[in-house]
């Protein structure tokens, strides 16, 4: 038992001397890279996110940050710079916006839309950035709803003739299983405060006032939505809503026609148009990438679960939750 106890503490040293010495050649080829002065080493190890060069341009000291957008927006979900597509999205803002390097950014997107207060947290964020240096959207095959709104925060948008955007809506949805209840013999006892407090209990039907509730909670969300789009893209409100603000999905070609999109193109015509209003014509296009830091190294192991087998028949498709308000096109609801 000694001999056991002995070697496990051996190895945890060994273990710990070698994690060190890591450390001190991540400094050293750090400090190698930048000009050996301590404040460069520590704006390379503040930076959250790696860049990734996509296309060189003719200077190195100018760029066009690629942030991507890509999934069903919600807070506390995983997106494609980490395990929190809100805040990772708002961090890489934040890093392009205190680079001097980064001129403007491009924000891609593939993303049905989502949660309307994660929607409306990017959308800010966007905005905000947006007095400091351009922001723009390429929606690459789907910008709608939520995207579209967090899109309204930006400076240019683009996409393609073929890509799904528009959806402007809001849905919120629940399932009524009372029939099941009843060939299953399962009744559902409910003690509450308030006529309201069960209103989306899928066991019973909704009364005329609870549906007339739900539906002026959405339409305060809506009317909020219509009126960020008609402000950013300078439109009438009055014939947006009478018009393709009804939830309708759009192709590029008929956004273009509707005036929620500046221009159809190609990713490559949005490296243009950044450089155009980045003022910086020979900047090189990098891409934002997750970080692989030596603490998301430990978060993750120490995250680590035991093996297991699941069977998930909707993988791949958003699950929305009972009583959240979504800005979702059409098809994605229950």
């Amino acid at each position: 038992m000694k001999k056991s106890g002995c070697a496990i503490i051996v190895l945890f040293l060994a273990v710990c001397a070698s994690m060190f010495v890591n450390l001190l050649l991540f400094a050293a080829l750090a400090g190698m890279k930048g000009t050996g002065s301590l404040s460069s080493i520590r704006s390379v190890r503040e930076k959250d996110f790696e860049e990734v060069v996509i296309d060189e341009g003719s200077t190195s000291s100018q760029k066009i940050a690629i942030i991507p957008l890509e999934g069903v927006i919600a807070n506390g979900q995983p997106g494609s710079l980490g395990e929190d597509m809100v805040g990772d999205f708002k961090r890489a803002l934040a890093q392009a916006r205190q680079d001097p390097e980064v001129k403007a950014v491009i924000i891609s997107v593939d993303s049905p839309g989502g949660e309307i207060t994660a929607s409306d947290v990017l959308y800010n964020s966007l905005k905000e950035f947006t007095t400091h240096k351009p922001s723009i959207i390429y929606f690459n095959s789907i910008g709608a709803s939520g995207a579209y709104y967090t899109a309204c925060g930006s400076s240019y948008i683009m996409c393609n003739a073929t890509t799904f955007t528009g959806s402007i809506g809001v849905i919120i949805s629940t399932l009524n299983y009372r029939e099941l209840f009843g060939k299953i013999g399962l009744e559902s006892l409910i003690f509450k405060s308030g006529k309201f407090k069960d209103m989306l209990n899928g066991a019973r039907e909704m009364t005329p006032d609870e549906k007339a509730y739900v539906e002026g909670l959405v339409m305060q969300s809506y009317d909020r939505f219509v009126g960020i789009v008609a402000k950013a893209r300078d439109l009438d409100e009055q014939s947006l809503r009478t018009g393709v603000a009804d939830g309708r999905i759009l192709s590029g070609t008929d956004a273009l026609a509707a005036k929620l999109v500046n221009e159809l193109g190609y990713i490559e015509d949005a490296y243009t148009k950044a450089r155009e209003l980045g003022k910086a014509p020979g900047a090189q296009i990098v891409r934002y990438k997750h970080s692989v830091s030596f603490a998301n190294f430990l978060r993750l192991f120490g995250a680590t679960k035991s093996p297991s087998i699941t069977v998930d028949l909707l993988e791949g498709l958003p699950k929305l939750q009972p009583g959240r308000v979504y800005l979702l096109p059409p098809f994605f609801a229950p």
